[in-house]
């Protein structure tokens, strides 16, 4: 209880936790954010970790320190490209174990081959879109190893969903972090975008509820 405590104070009060860790690492604070973002977006165990809210107060942080928001958004940027791949290196080395049960309902090579036409399909715009998306963003890309889905279909859709993921919200908090308004309501902001991530998941799961006889 105390862990889920403590957790819970990490994520509603980031600003003030994200501020002390650079003003007591420094520098050394781009590693930790680094790690944060690489496991938040690369181990399927750890989607629980901050993302969105995280990259929208460092950029705040980073302008109200007077620091180059360019090497942050860099950092943040190759973390996320090295989660996504080791996610998806792990889902691809996995998939072909766990879909060899011919007699499994769920996990037979039809399966496979359906999940492989689907992320060949329609894999690229799930990538991208599941980036806005806490929790599905740490799975799509373990999905997509184990749909064996193109390397090079699934790096391009990668590259294009962490630039947009990471520049939109570390340099929305970057230029808006200056307005007394977002500074002095920084854990309001922070609720906020929280709530706006994860409004897309409830509103499928209303959509999924009511489609039901």
């Amino acid at each position: 209880m105390d862990i889920l405590l403590q957790f819970w104070d990490i994520i509603v009060h980031l600003d003030r936790h994200l501020a002390v860790l650079l003003q007591q690492y420094g520098t050394w604070v781009y590693a930790i954010l680094f790690l944060i973002v690489f496991c938040e977006t690369g181990l399927v165990v750890t989607p629980f970790l901050p993302g969105d809210s995280l990259l929208f107060v460092a950029g705040t942080l980073w302008a109200v320190s007077g620091m180059d928001a360019h090497w942050l958004a860099l950092t943040l940027i190759a973390a996320a490209l090295c989660g996504d791949n080791v996610n998806y290196g792990i889902g691809r080395s996995i998939g072909p174990k766990v879909f060899q049960w011919e007699d499994s309902r769920f996990f037979n090579r039809s399966a496979l081959d359906k999940t492989h036409a689907f992320y060949e399909k329609h894999g690229g715009k799930t990538i991208v879109i599941a980036r806005f998306l806490p929790l599905v963003r740490t799975f799509v890309p373990f999905v997509a190893g184990v749909g064996r889905m193109t390397y090079s279909h699934f790096i391009a859709y990668s590259i294009f969903g962490a630039l947009l993921w990471v520049l939109s919200l570390v340099y929305a908090g970057y230029f808006l972090g200056n307005m007394p308004v977002i500074r002095n309501n920084l854990t309001l902001v922070i609720f906020g975008i929280i709530g706006l991530s994860l409004m897309p998941i409830v509103v499928e799961f209303l959509r999924a509820r009511l489609r039901k006889p």
